[in-house]
């Protein structure tokens, strides 16, 4: 099997059992790209997701296209979309078709509430294993607090964060105020 037919059916399968939107298939990218298939670095995957999170649109969708790009060109590019929103697309298609119908029902939504703790955890490991790449600096962990509190708390929105955060990292670097264990 080639490598860019094995990176499709990685988003395919990604795309066809991860719940809970790109945030949470964040924990199973990493694992296929970086510890089983080793076709990046965790720095590297870090690096990919951090400005993957910046464009607007749907990170899977995000994530993909830059990976693919990053690994096999555009063909890569292709193939990582399409796994990534087929199996969503096909699953919108048949839902849409048979939502009224089951809306109500007590199985659908027992499954719901039962995937929902489930979705909480993946987005949370996501957030630990990123942070684990991340250098423990005084200005990493600030900017971190600060960003957490001031969405979590002060309903700033994550762009906010990230082009304030941006800003900051900017203005440090322009004026010499570095970290003294930051690189």
């Amino acid at each position: 099997m080639t490598k860019k037919l094995r990176f499709f059916l990685v988003f395919l399968k990604i795309g066809a059992f991860t719940f809970g939107g790109g945030l949470a298939m964040l924990p199973l990218i990493e694992r296929e790209l970086v510890d089983k298939n080793q076709w990046m670095t965790k720095e590297e995957f870090i690096d990919i997701i951090a400005v993957t999170q910046c464009m607007p649109g749907v990170i899977a969708a995000n994530a993909a296209i830059y990976l693919g790009y990053h690994l096999f060109g555009f063909w890569g590019t292709v193939l990582g979309v399409l796994g990534a929103i087929l199996p969503s697309f096909v699953i919108m298609l048949a839902a849409a078709e048979f939502f009224l119908a089951f809306r109500d029902n007590e199985l659908v939504s027992a499954v719901f509430m039962g995937i929902r703790p489930a979705i909480a955890v993946l987005i949370f490991s996501a957030a630990v294993r990123l942070s684990k790449a991340v250098d423990k600096t005084g200005y990493n962990i600030l900017v971190a607090l600060g960003s957490f509190v001031s969405i979590s708390l002060f309903g700033v929105h994550p762009i906010i964060a990230i082009v304030a955060a941006a800003l900051l990292g900017i203005t440090i670097k322009k004026g010499g105020i570095e970290d003294e264990n930051a690189n």
